[in-house]
């Protein structure tokens, strides 16, 4: 061990006490307390939990956006699955023809008389039965 001189281990001890005690100025003691009877806990600190958000978020989400979202595809696949012949069609595209035949995958549509396509039944988006009513075409 290096022997240090008596003026040098003053000073630094001088300087050590000033440093502490200036510290000592901006900190607060520290004391410990007894827990307050009415304090959150059980019940109210789970709620309080960021995590416990999540549960009804999801919720949420599921009810508002993805379960009507579901619904509407069922449907729109049984409303497909009932195509007849005469019914009339919209495609995906704007596209309007009357089923001429129906087969597993794709229907043949009368787009003009005589002109007859095949299109894939997975672009039909709505159907109209042969007993809806035509709109009416008001020109004044």
């Amino acid at each position: 061990m290096i022997a240090t001189p008596a003026y040098a281990r003053a000073s630094i001890t001088k300087v050590g006490a000033a440093l502490f005690v200036g510290a000592m100025m901006f900190a607060a003691p520290a004391y410990a307390q007894a827990a307050v009877p009415g304090a959150p806990g059980g019940f109210a600190e789970i709620l309080a939990n960021p995590l416990f958000m999540l549960v009804p978020m999801g919720l949420l989400f599921y009810f508002l956006i993805m379960r009507p979202q579901q619904q509407r595809v069922k449907q729109h696949q049984a409303t497909i699955s009932a195509i007849k012949r005469g019914d009339t069609v919209v495609l995906s595209s704007g596209l309007i023809g009357k089923v001429v035949r129906v087969e597993d995958a794709e229907v043949g549509l009368e787009i003009a008389t005589g002109v007859t396509v095949k299109v894939r039944k997975a672009l039909i988006s709505e159907v109209q039965t042969r007993g809806a009513p035509a709109p009416a075409n008001d020109k004044t």
